[in-house]
């Protein structure tokens, strides 16, 4: 169900907004005006609309860019000369009625054809057609596509092939494979049989994996960089490969991705090239830099007997590195000790290949500092030990010269047990010891920078202040210890009622402060979300406790502010929530109340409004009525509609009760109720053979048509009261696919197996995109009220309705016009092709006892424009 009737007016005085997109259109010549809807106008090919003669009365503009005539030119000019050769055939093949008609229905809907153009030269071209109905008789829709590329491609791609081939096979350095998009070898070259040993029988149709080692095939490295290849286009790589007798080279690769011209992956390119030679020559290099690096090492400790005894047993963590390249060239055994390595796993690398630094941005912050000066004392830091433990540590450094190469000297003191107790110091001063919340002067310090920092921001926040009801009594006849554990207890249920970006503070004594961040922009939905929280606060402090054998039992008492970027300070809203507080205990406590009396005002109508709408749901006293569908001034069947027959305000439309329901899952309840009732009437209609063959359209709720077991509800309901479902039609709006689109899908082809219908309310107002429209299965389109209501007057509606109707007929749908209240909108809509419809003009919706009164009339006697009497109770 929905907040409005749900697809009508049923207050004729209120009139819809207007609205009116740009509709795409063709030229238009003579009496003749047929528009295209979006999916035509955005096509490649280029389209025309003709009589039954072939005459062409409008074009898109993509018609003069094939054929290079101008859109004036083509205006009544026949399809013969665009298609010379052929058009006669097709005209004497396709006679339906008159001589030399040309009649859509029969021919073929893709033929291979050839167009001539404004210059003369001819071309290849696809040809489909589509007869349809316009408001001034039968035309036909062509759609022509050049064809060049598609019949001169083969042997393009022969000719590229074989220079391609010329060019791979004269490359004898570099082994180069063409891929399937699984990977498979389809082809490679004389280079790659060298490099890699094998014959073409052997790899030809298998996976390029075979040439990789065994580690990596055990890391699944080869399906990795194809994926890498296929996210970024291209990839490099270089390792270990295997040769067919077993031998490794090393090898460097590179992997590119070959996209079709939809985008699609058709396969992949692979150069790979033989660098052993290279790879043993960096390896040279790097076991000499060893051995030179052995030796500074062993220079250093030779040069000064007395500084490396002061430096082995020092207390302090002490660390030599070259500037150049960040090589630890010594390090002593203090350092070894707080970092948990052994000397030769440092010795010759780098802190960062260590991992020392815990937060990588700290190494940063070091070397900033030691731009600016040349040495830096007591800076503190997190580092990481061998075993990943964190650690806090003082840290000094400054420049030495070793060996005449500049080096950085640190020292470092662990200084993780002062910060420790620093932490514990801070804990003492600013989180309650009893329950662990935030106290009184973190909570003003969070609250106070919390309002500096969002105030900008256009969202409400709330301030909660909760006082525990009678606390004061439980102490005293219980004891102080009772009452402790009862303020831990209060405070981890209020923890577990609000989110992880909220605050919790206790004030002192029994009081505790919750702060909600990023609420409504709007104070009426702030309010209401504040209001949620609060309750659901409430519920949680009034459950049962039991504490060392005695049950105790506790209430609250909450005063809340709501408030934006506009507030004074946080002692304003402190002071406004704990006036609102000493509120709700004078209201008698265990209740909620707000500051600001207009919000207060609003809550109490919505907890009003919301306990109606669950009592009423209890009572029965909700109501379907029936409004009548016609085709061709007969009736076909009707829209359920829900109503509400209050016991004081009598009939209550949706638009004053769907909202809420929807806000608080009240929906689930009503539209399950509603699906019942109709399915009921539609097996008891069944018996009837004048109402036999009645069908009714149900509003589905995006709430129900999410929730997961909806199918399950849908059938067991249909099982339960022995519906027709072909008699049923589900109906959604376009705003429900804009998310889990999938899912509403496959729940969807379900229901649809077991025979239900689907239709689309309000089409053309929503998430009007023809991508999903495509896939849906779907039989039926609802033209919106708000075209319909202005399609006398406003080309734009027109427009609109018409392609719809247009839309609906090149897909195969059924459409029908809702809210039709006047005889012009009918006489309108019948003009563009409609024949369905639904609203005022025929009859308002009806309760079931008058609709079956009026479904058994003579079809004769239905009068298009006739109102039937109004209900005394609407």
């Amino acid at each position: 169900m929905r907040p409005k009737d749900p697809s009508f007016r049923d207050n004729p005085g209120v009139t819809p907004g207007k609205e009116s997109p740009a509709t795409p259109k063709l030229t238009r010549a003579g009496s003749l005006r047929p528009k295209l809807v979006k999916p035509f106008t955005l096509s490649s090919g280029a389209i025309f609309i003709t009589d039954p003669e072939g005459i062409i009365r409008g074009s898109s503009p993509q018609s003069s860019a094939l054929f290079g005539y101008t859109e004036t030119y083509l205006l009544g000019t026949p399809i013969q000369e665009l298609i010379p050769e052929d058009f006669p055939s097709l005209r004497s093949s396709n006679r339906e009625g008159r001589t030399g008609q040309l009649r859509m229905r029969s021919i073929d809907p893709s033929l291979n054809l050839i167009g001539r153009r404004k210059d003369g030269t001819r071309f290849p071209i696809e040809f489909k057609s589509f007869s349809m109905e316009t408001a001034t008789g039968p035309a036909v829709l062509i759609i022509v596509r050049d064809a060049t590329e598609r019949m001169v491609a083969p042997a393009d791609r022969r000719q590229n092939d074989q220079q391609f081939r010329s060019v791979v096979e004269a490359v004898l350095d570099y082994a180069i494979f063409l891929l399937d998009p699984e990977g498979l070898v389809k082809t490679w070259n004389s280079g790659a049989a060298r490099i890699e040993g094998y014959t073409a029988e052997d790899v030809l149709g298998a996976h390029f994996s075979r040439f990789f080692a065994e580690e990596d095939l055990d890391t699944g490295k080869p399906a990795r960089l194809l994926h890498q290849a296929a996210v970024h286009g291209r990839v490099e790589d270089e390792g270990w490969r295997v040769r067919k007798d077993g031998t490794r080279f090393w090898a460097n690769s590179t992997i590119t991705a070959i996209r079709g011209s939809a985008g699609e992956i058709t396969g992949y390119a692979k150069v790979t090239r033989d660098v052993t030679d290279r790879k043993q020559a960096q390896d040279a290099l790097v076991s000499q830099f060893s051995d030179e690096l052995q030796a500074q090492s062993e220079a250093l400790k030779a040069s000064d007997a007395r500084y490396r005894t002061v430096f082995h047993t020092s207390p302090e963590a002490v660390a030599i590195s070259r500037v150049s390249d960040g090589i630890i060239l010594d390090a002593n055994q203090a350092f070894l000790d707080v970092t948990g390595y052994e000397r030769s796993e440092v010795i010759g690398k780098t802190t960062t290949q260590l991992r020392i630094w815990a937060i990588p941005r700290d190494r940063f912050r070091l070397v900033e500092a030691l731009r600016h000066d040349s040495y830096c004392r007591d800076m503190e830091f997190r580092f990481r030990r061998k075993n990943n433990e964190i650690f806090w540590a003082r840290l000094s450094v400054s420049f030495i010269e070793v060996d005449g190469a500049r080096c950085i000297l640190s020292f470092a003191r662990d200084i993780s047990e002062s910060k420790a107790a620093e932490e514990k110091i801070k804990d003492l001063a600013f989180y309650d010891p009893l329950t662990g919340l935030a106290n009184r002067r973190l909570l003003l310090q969070r609250l106070t920078k919390t309002a500096i920092t969002r105030r900008r921001s256009s969202r409400k926040r709330a301030l909660l202040f909760i006082d525990l009801d009678d606390f004061k009594t439980l102490n005293d006849t219980l004891g102080h210890h009772i009452g402790d554990l009862l303020l831990q207890e209060v405070a981890r249920r209020i923890i577990g009622c609000v989110r992880r970006n909220d605050t919790v503070g206790r004030f002192g004594g029994d009081e505790f402060v919750v702060m909600l961040e990023d609420l409504s922009e709007i104070s009426e939905n702030a309010t209401a979300q504040a209001r949620t929280v609060a309750e659901k606060i409430l519920s949680a402090i009034a459950l049962p406790y039991v504490f060392e054998g005695h049950d105790c039992s506790s209430a609250s008492s909450i005063g809340i502010a709501v408030f934006g970027d506009d507030a004074k300070s946080v002692n304003d809203v402190l002071q406004q929530a704990d006036i609102a507080m000493y509120q709700a205990k004078a209201a008698g406590r265990n209740t909620i109340r707000f500051f600001a009396p207009s919000l207060q005002a609003a809550v109490n109508s919505r907890a009003s409004a919301e306990d109606d709408i669950r009592r009423a749901i209890r009572t029965n006293q909700f109501v379907l009525y029936y409004q009548p569908q016609m085709d061709s001034g007969r009736m076909t069947g009707a829209e359920a509609l829900l109503r509400w027959n209050h016991p004081r305000r009598g009939i209550v439309f949706p638009g004053e009760f769907i909202p809420l329901a929807e806000e608080t899952g009240l929906i689930l309840s009503l539209g399950n109720w509603a699906l019942e009732c109709a399915c009921m009437q539609i097996a008891s209609w069944a018996l009837n053979k004048k109402t036999a063959y009645l069908t009714v359209s149900v509003n589905i709720s995006v709430r129900q048509m999410r929730h997961p077991s909806f199918v399950e509800q849908v059938l067991t309901t249909l099982e339960r009261t022995g519906a027709n479902p072909r008699n049923l039609r589900l109906e959604l709006t376009e705003s429900m696919f804009v998310d889990n689109f999938e899912e509403i899908i496959a729940k969807m082809k379900v229901l649809r197996a077991h025979g239900f219908k689907f239709s689309v309310d309000d089409f053309g107002t929503g998430f009007s995109c023809l991508s999903y429209l495509k896939r849906l299965p779907i039989d039926e389109l609802k033209i919106d009220q708000t075209f319909v209501h202005d399609i006398v007057g406003d080309a734009n509606s027109g427009a609109i309705a018409e392609s719809i109707i247009l839309l609906g007929r090149a897909l195969g749908l059924s459409v029908i016009a809702e809210g039709v209240e006047t005889k012009e909108q009918r006489d309108s809509l019948i003009r563009l092709g409609c024949s369905s419809f639904q609203g005022w003009l025929f009859s308002q919706a009806l309760p079931v006892t008058e609709f079956q009164s009026y479904a058994r009339l003579d079809p004769s006697l239905h009068f298009p424009g006739e109102r039937r009497p109004s209900l005394t109770a609407m």
